[in-house]
């Protein structure tokens, strides 16, 4: 999205989603987005969606952004997810110097950054900055990432250096010429995020070119930074989950108008246990998708005029983002059941989606312990914030 563009992003998602639809079998063959796909995707400027616009980022709105990631996602999910990894996580490029970020987000043409959850590799002090080495997972998008972000622990003169009495952590930013990209994203759903490993073995980076990765300080103050990240992430997630919740309504629909299960009269949308499943799984999406949508237009609207966002506003959108995932993956699982054997050839796209929000299911934004942890909010009993 350039300055000479005037369509909106979810305009523009719009006119994507049937070149997205197109490519969907390759994605899943291949494990990643076609090159093509990702240089679309990338020119269009949705990997910087949530860059700040002082450096020529989105900075998009959070109601619109949910919107955008769920027309991609009934596209294809593996596409969505990709976009909602590197979407957000470029919200760092608001907790670094403008130098520094651009850099990094800007400077390098379709400049994606592809990150990883754990602090499993060692960043070494050196002079002017670190020698990091590691090995480390859950890479989404890594094979057509211009950088790989290192989350390391800090070791200086032999120790492990300590911020308010825990290990400090950072991002650190490499090149993807100095990092290994390893092949390890074998699995049966979400196969095209390419959420490969990578490894980096003794490479320096410039002080310059890291982050704190849980306490650095905001150099931009919009609405967009001041939600927790790991919400922000949940939401596109939780658009994701609702868009294959839909995508597969539409396919179950063209089927049960069209097959005669085994031993029965009349076509499959005649049977009245199939016309209730229908009827629940609708109310599913649309209640899921209807509190999603609401939760994340209030808290947007509350902080966009206070500056500030409430512990119960993260409750809230925590519980939000969780139970729209959750009610997707229901849905999905009493399309399956309804669709009979139909559903268990890798041909019908009903197997692909049954697939993909299984594995969505298993992502830590998913948890049915987020159900417990809100609830214990709620109750007045002391929680871990930092899940909130």
């Amino acid at each position: 999205m350039t300055g000479t563009d005037d369509r909106s992003p979810l305009q523009i998602a719009r006119e994507l989603a049937p070149k997205i639809r197109a490519c969907a079998d390759e994605i899943e063959a291949e494990r990643e987005l076609p090159r093509p796909l990702f240089e679309a995707l990338a020119d269009a400027g949705f990997y910087h969606l949530a860059v700040p616009r002082s450096l020529g980022g989105g900075e998009i709105d959070l109601p619109t952004y949910i919107q955008v990631i769920e027309e991609l996602g009934k596209a294809d999910a593996s596409t969505a997810w990709t976009i909602n990894q590197g979407a957000i996580y470029a919200t760092y490029s608001a907790r670094m110097p403008h130098d520094a970020a651009r850099e990094i987000w800007i400077d390098t043409p379709r400049a994606v950054v592809a990150n990883t959850p754990a602090a499993t590799a060692r960043a070494v002090v050196v002079p002017g900055g670190y020698r990091v080495t590691g090995r480390q997972g859950f890479s989404t998008g890594c094979r057509h990432a211009a950088w790989v972000a290192a989350h390391a622990q800090i070791i200086d003169n032999g120790e492990i250096r300590l911020e308010n009495g825990q290990p400090e952590t950072r991002y650190l930013y490499v090149p993807i010429a100095e990092a290994e990209r390893l092949d390890t994203w074998h699995v049966r759903g979400m196969r095209g995020t390419g959420t490969h490993h990578f490894a980096v073995h003794d490479v320096f980076v410039p002080a310059r070119r890291s982050v704190l990765s849980a306490t650095a300080p905001l150099y931009e103050t919009g609405p967009l930074y001041q939600i927790p990240r790991t919400l922000l992430f949940a939401s596109g997630d939780a658009a994701v989950a609702l868009a294959v919740a839909r995508a597969g309504l539409e396919s179950f629909f063209e089927l049960a108008g069209a097959k005669t299960p085994r031993a029965v009269q009349g076509l499959l949308r005649d049977q009245p246990l199939v016309q209730s499943d229908i009827g629940h799984a609708e109310a599913h999406v649309r209640s899921g998708r209807a509190l999603l949508t609401e939760t994340v237009r209030d808290l947007w609207a509350s902080l966009s005029s206070t500056g500030t966002i409430t512990l119960d506003q993260r409750a809230a959108l925590r519980i939000a983002t969780t139970h729209a995932i959750r009610l997707a993956v229901q849905v999905i699982d009493t399309l399956y059941n309804a669709a009979g054997a139909t559903a268990i050839y890798e041909s019908h796209l009903l197997q692909r989606y049954f697939q993909d929000i299984h594995v969505i299911s298993q992502h830590m934004q998913a948890r049915l312990s987020h159900y417990e942890l809100v609830g214990r909010h709620w109750l007045g009993l002391p929680i871990d914030e930092a899940r909130l």
